[in-house]
């Protein structure tokens, strides 16, 4: 068996993979380690999103946090960003958000944060797993349960102080995924003076991510020409992700809003150490735009917890992912779908621009992307003639392309991605390697 944790936590089948009886031995192994280190008895502050399975889940997790001592703070439905920053909050030891974010509503997913609120170190995690074959079965003491009272208010509060401008006028369409933001996400721009049209914020426990929301922009983007908006948001399931659509239907992912979100604030001095922190998955274009604008460009492996460590390793107070995953750690300890479509909306508000003008601030370069399956993920890439077939590439493209080759987490596969200055050129060359690839 692999390791539980993933990038993003426990997830699985929810009834299948995900169980009740695995949430619960999660719940008293969390405070089993918790309590090893420091917190004689943890409170948890708990949030999901409104999957069906959500609920037993949650009945099981609590229940066995409250059989080994711990405490609950109940928070019901709300976006995973709200729970890291209620956790802080409101004091608790920790934050644990039920849900499995983009994934379809039969998923499920269990995750923890810090008293801090940033997502557990893997060693943490590692200890939880290990704790999990040895729990205690009885607490001496039970732990309560009781309502997260106006913390939400207080984060929605916080998120309006993080606009740069208010949004009067502008007409913005929101697809919110039938997920944990259907409520609060269009109130919150609302709040802000936006006129706004919500889509999909009629979960049923069922209908999560189903054709909509951040995985299918092209539904906010149509909704966006069709209504005559100015701007379209799509989040994810639990709203730790937004991609924008700009007046004319065209996407804006998270390298975009990176790339704009860099410039201004390294223009107005706030851009701590001119850096700023995404992943081996980000376009070349933001690349070569933070580089004309003085602007250093760090690159992490996949997956925004990584993202926020090496943002806490050198102090930058921006980063994030091209799926949407936008960090502004001077307002979050994690990802932020709702303060992202704040930030993003109110700086085109501040400088009377339109979304798509601010996109422009990076041009994309045609990605392609071929994924081969192989016998073994690991040595398939180091193979000689791999390598070989890499440095061709790289050496044909020169500083107009890049190429990057990912073996799966999860699948015997070899992910080979080229960027280049046109589509026919990226798929040439990533199909060249991938073919090397298969044969070897």
């Amino acid at each position: 068996m692999g390791r539980l944790f993933g990038t993003d936590g426990v997830r699985g089948v929810a009834g299948t993979e995900l169980t009740a009886e695995l949430a619960s031995g999660l719940g008293r192994a969390a405070v089993t380690v918790l309590g090893r280190h420091g917190a004689d008895r943890p409170s948890f502050v708990v949030g999901r999103d409104p999957r069906a399975s959500g609920v037993w889940l949650e009945d099981a997790l609590t229940g066995g946090i409250r059989a080994a001592g711990g405490d609950v703070i109940l928070a019901g439905v709300e976006p995973t960003p709200a729970i890291a920053f209620m956790t802080v909050d409101l004091g608790a030891s920790a934050g644990v958000v039920i849900s499995a974010s983009h994934n379809p509503a039969e998923d499920n997913g269990i995750k923890f944060f810090s008293r801090d609120g940033m997502k557990l170190p893997d060693p943490i995690e590692d200890e939880i797993e290990a704790a999990l074959a040895d729990v205690p079965v009885d607490a001496a003491t039970p732990g309560g349960a009781g309502p997260a009272g106006d913390a939400m208010e207080r984060y929605l509060a916080h998120l309006v102080s993080a606009a740069l401008a208010p949004l009067d006028g502008m007409r913005v369409v929101i697809d919110c995924a039938n997920g944990s933001a259907s409520a609060v996400a269009p109130a919150l721009l609302e709040r802000l003076g936006a006129d706004v049209t919500a889509l999909n914020a009629e979960p049923d426990g069922v209908n999560i991510n189903d054709g909509c929301g951040a995985l299918h922009p092209d539904v906010v983007a149509e909704a966006v020409g069709r209504l005559g908006a100015d701007a379209g948001v799509s989040h994810d399931g639990d709203a730790d992700r937004a991609l924008f659509a700009s007046a004319d239907g065209a996407v804006i992912d998270g390298d975009h809003v990176l790339a704009a979100s860099a410039i201004a604030l390294h223009e107005a001095g706030e851009l701590s150490g001119d850096t700023v922190v995404a992943t081996v998955m980000s376009n070349i274009g933001l690349e070569h735009a933070m580089r004309e604008h003085g602007i250093t460009l760090a690159r992490t492996r996949v997956g925004d917890r990584y993202v926020v460590e090496e943002m806490e390793r050198t102090g930058a107070v921006l980063g994030g992912e091209q799926s949407g995953h936008v960090i502004f750690r001077r307002y979050a300890t994690t990802g932020d779908g709702l303060l992202t479509a704040v930030r993003f909306l109110s700086l085109a508000a501040q400088r009377g621009v339109t979304v798509g003008e601010l996109a422009s601030a990076m041009r994309r370069y045609p990605q392609v992307m071929v994924n081969v399956r192989v016998q073994d993920r690991d040595a398939a890439s180091i193979e000689p003639a791999v390598a070989a077939a890499v440095r061709e590439a790289e050496r044909a493209l020169g500083d107009t392309g890049r190429v990057l080759l990912r073996p799966s987490g999860t699948e015997p596969i070899v992910r080979v991605m080229v960027e280049a200055e046109t589509r026919d050129e990226a798929d040439r060359h990533a199909r060249a390697i991938a073919d090397v690839v298969s044969a070897a």
